[in-house]
Parts: C-alpha cells; sequence; structure tokens
C-alpha cells in the first residue's frame, strides 16, 4: 500500500508544482504549514475553488483539479475566493452546478424553484493531499494483485469539447462521462446524455475504462479523412457490386435470348412438318377419292355391257385408259376434290381480307370448325344443321366476314325462309365435304402461313 501512497502523492505534488498561485497566497500558505496551523480556519479570505487560467472553470476540490489536468493538459491553476456555484432543486434535491444544467434540469422535469445554496455549501480550498488509509480490503486488494487495479485510467475525449462544456458550467468529471458515453462526438449529444442521465447517482464521478479500452480521440481533420475515406471504400465496393450485378443480368440476357431462339425455331420446324403431313393426308385423299370414281366408273361400264348383252371386257385386251383420265382431272367429277379446293380459296380469302385482325380470323374459323364437326357428329340433329343469319353472336364471328356464309354454302347449307336461315337438309349432309371440311379449318388454324402467299 505504500506504493499507493506513493503514487497518491507524486500526483498531488505534480499538481501542485504546475499550479502557478500568486506569491502572497503562497508564503501565507507556507508559514502556516510551518506553524502546523489549520489554513481553511485561520484565513478569511481563504480560496473557495481553484480557477483554470486556460479555460477560467472553478472547481471545487485539488482532486477534480487533479482530473482536469489530466484531462485537458491545463497547468495554469490558482485560487480563487469565488464559490462554485450551487444551485438545488427544491422539488427533487439534484444539486446544479451551472446555470445551463438548472436549464436542462427545468426542460426535463418542469421544475422551477431552485435554491441557491453556494455559500452553504462553499468550503476553503484544502491544498493538502490526505492519502486514504489503508484498510484490510485495501491490503486484500493488494495481495491478490495491484496491477489490474493500475489498469484502469480514465478515458481520453476531446480536449476542446471538454473545455466547452465546463466553460458552460459542467464539472469535469460530468463533462467527461457524457462526451465519452455519447461517443465524443458533438457538444449537442453530450448535453443530451446529461439531460438524459441527470438522475443517476454516479454522474459526478470520473469515469474509469481499461487501459486497453482506453484509445486517444481523433481530431476533426483526422474524423474527416477517416469519413472521406471509408465513403470512398463504400463507393469502390457500391461499383464492384454493380459491375459484377451487370456481368450477370448480361449473361441471363444472352441466355433467355439463346432459349427463345431455340423455341422459335423448334416452333417453326414444327410447324413445317405439320405442314408437310396435311399435304401428305390431302394427297392421299385425292388419291383415295380418284380410286372410287375409277372403280365406280368400271362398275357402271360393266353393267351398261351387261344391258347391252355384251360379253365382259377382257382385262387384257381393254386399252388403258387410266393415264388418259388423269391428264383431264378437271372433266372428272371429281366432287371432294373441288369442293377441297373452293373451301381452300374460300378460307385464303377470308384471311386476306382480314389480314390485321388475326384473332378474329381465327376466332372465325374456329366456329365454322365447330358448325361442321357438329353436323358431323349428329346430322338427325335439326338444330346444328339450321343457323339463323341474324343471330348476333353468328354476325359477330363468321357472319360479318368476308367469305364465311360462303364456306357454309359449300359445305351444303342453304338459304331459306327469305334468307332468314342456313338450313341443311338430312338427305344432302355428306360426310366427306364435312370431313374435307374439317380439315382445311385445321389447316388454316394450325398452319402460320397461310394465306399469307
Amino acid at each position: 500500500m505504500k506504493l499507493k501512497f506513493k503514487l497518491t502523492h507524486r500526483k498531488t505534488d505534480l499538481l501542485f508544482h504546475s499550479i502557478p498561485f500568486r506569491p502572497t497566497t503562497c508564503a501565507k500558505y507556507t508559514d502556516r504549514q510551518k506553524r502546523g496551523e489549520d489554513y481553511s480556519k485561520t484565513s478569511p479570505m481563504a480560496g473557495l475553488s481553484l480557477l483554470c487560467g486556460d479555460c477560467g472553470a472553478h472547481l471545487k476540490s485539488v482532486e477534480e483539479a487533479q482530473q482536469h489536468a489530466e484531462l485537458t493538459s491545463h497547468s495554469n491553476f490558482s485560487e480563487s475566493t469565488e464559490a462554485v456555484l450551487t444551485l438545488v432543486c427544491s422539488t427533487c434535491g439534484k444539486p446544479c452546478r451551472s446555470q445551463t444544467e438548472v436549464d436542462l434540469h427545468k426542460k426535463r422535469t418542469g421544475h422551477e424553484d431552485f435554491i441557491d445554496k453556494t455559500l452553504e455549501e462553499a468550503k476553503p480550498i484544502d491544498l493538502e493531499s490526505k492519502p486514504k488509509p489503508e484498510t484490510d480490503v485495501d491490503m486484500e486488494a493488494v495481495g491478490e494483485g495491484s496491477s489490474s487495479s493500475q489498469e484502469m485510467v480514465i478515458p481520453e475525449v476531446n480536449k476542446d469539447m471538454l473545455s466547452e462544456l465546463e466553460a458552460m458550467g459542467f464539472p469535469t468529471p460530468r463533462a467527461t462521462r457524457a462526451l465519452h458515453f455519447s461517443g465524443n462526438s458533438t457538444i449537442e449529444g453530450a448535453i443530451n446524455w446529461v439531460a438524459e442521465h441527470e438522475n443517476d447517482p454516479d454522474i459526478d464521478e470520473m469515469p474509469m475504462v481499461p487501459k486497453s479500452e482506453s484509445k486517444p480521440s481523433l481530431t476533426p481533420e483526422e474524423m474527416k479523412f477517416k469519413a472521406q475515406e471509408l465513403r470512398e471504400r463504400a463507393r469502390k465496393k457500391k461499383e464492384e457490386e454493380e459491375k459484377r450485378m451487370e456481368r450477370e443480368r448480361e449473361k441471363e440476357r444472352i441466355r433467355i435470348g439463346k432459349e427463345l431462339l431455340e423455341a422459335k425455331r423448334i416452333e417453326e420446324e414444327n410447324a413445317r412438318k405439320r405442314i408437310l403431313e396435311l399435304r401428305r393426308l390431302e394427297k392421299e385423299e385425292e388419291k383415295r377419292a380418284r380410286e372410287k370414281i375409277r372403280q365406280k366408273l368400271e362398275e357402271d361400264k360393266a353393267e351398261r355391257r351387261r344391258k347391252l348383252g355384251l360379253p365382259p371386257e377382257d382385262p387384257t385386251t381393254a386399252t388403258p385408259s387410266a393415264p388418259v383420265e388423269e391428264k383431264k382431272p378437271m372433266m372428272l367429277p371429281i366432287k371432294p376434290a373441288t369442293k377441297a379446293e373452293r373451301m381452300r380459296d374460300c378460307l385464303r380469302s377470308l384471311k386476306q381480307h382480314h389480314k390485321d385482325e388475326d384473332a378474329k380470323v381465327k376466332r372465325a374459323f374456329q366456329t365454322l370448325l365447330t358448325y361442321a364437326g357438329n353436323v358431323a357428329k349428329n346430322p338427325n340433329e335439326e338444330k346444328f344443321r339450321k343457323i339463323r343469319l341474324n343471330n348476333p353472336s353468328f354476325q359477330e364471328r363468321v357472319g360479318s366476314l368476308h367469305g364465311g356464309i360462303e364456306f357454309l354454302e359449300i359445305c351444303g347449307f342453304e338459304k331459306i325462309e327469305n334468307g332468314e336461315f342456313l338450313f341443311l337438309a338430312r338427305e344432302k349432309v355428306d360426310l366427306a365435304v364435312l370431313s374435307t371440311a374439317g380439315s382445311e379449318l385445321n389447316s388454316a388454324i394450325s398452319n402460320p402461313f397461310f394465306g399469307v402467299l
């Protein structure tokens, strides 16, 4: 514990050597000290506070002066007969040592009445530093390890802001605590912290932090440079992130473009295959129709020879007539093939007259396909074979389009009752014609190039 006393006396001696007292004061103090007199009792003009000559702050004791000197590096101290202002709130008993603290307390609590106890609280400055007596607790603490207690130091705060707060009347411990816990950033932040914690029991105690946590505060220029460096680093990081995202978006656009092109190519290929398949089916249908007609002609010819009493024609001696008939297909009564061409021309004309209305044309084709399919599936149902021409739905879908009614007439529908209805008689229902109509409509709906050429 002797080391502790020595350290305390060393700090006190250093403080007193740094205080340039007035010569008269120093002489009086020396004489009275030699005579063993109590300075605070024998001198009616003894100093009631210590005045910092650098910032003008009034301090109540040597300990406060020590703390003020360690925080601000001020060394110009002198005794002052002016007591430290002490205003006590009559409502809650809160002591305030400056008018600024009074204003903050009024604003926070609404208390208006304060009692001036400056003279009652005023005591002469005791310039002797009295070491604390050793106790069992102190001895135990020393025995356990004094190095840990010596690691606690006063946190370093901004000296300029500390001087401003002391000039406002805040005690050094309170100002130091406010700056430390408010982040050592601004005067306003420190004042707000004091206003929020003025009722704390330890608000006037000097804060102590481990030595490892006590870091020197940055100067305004260093803080500005540090902030600029952080902003520059954030800007570069943001630019790099934006470039990376742009590259990712470009890769995604390229991938989507390739997928769309591939999908379009596949769709076009499928469309060409459908067209070729439809043409093949049409050719096969025409071939089957011609074969049926040829067989019918052969049967009719054989029947006429039988009626005339002629012997059956020898297949080996008969002259082939099929090639000659194929050279003149228009002379033969090929009903399905002729109607198929007329249907195709009618649908092509409908699309060309309404080439800018694809949706409307497609709806008309689908409606005509529905009419033909209903009749083919239910030839005995009259409701499917009779259409009112002035029906709004029919007019909107088929009747108002060029070639719509003509296509139905090719399928066998006829106008009756002064043109009010389209009617297909039961005996005129030709399933082959209706099948051809369905094939042509399916081809027109599925072929994207239908009617373009």
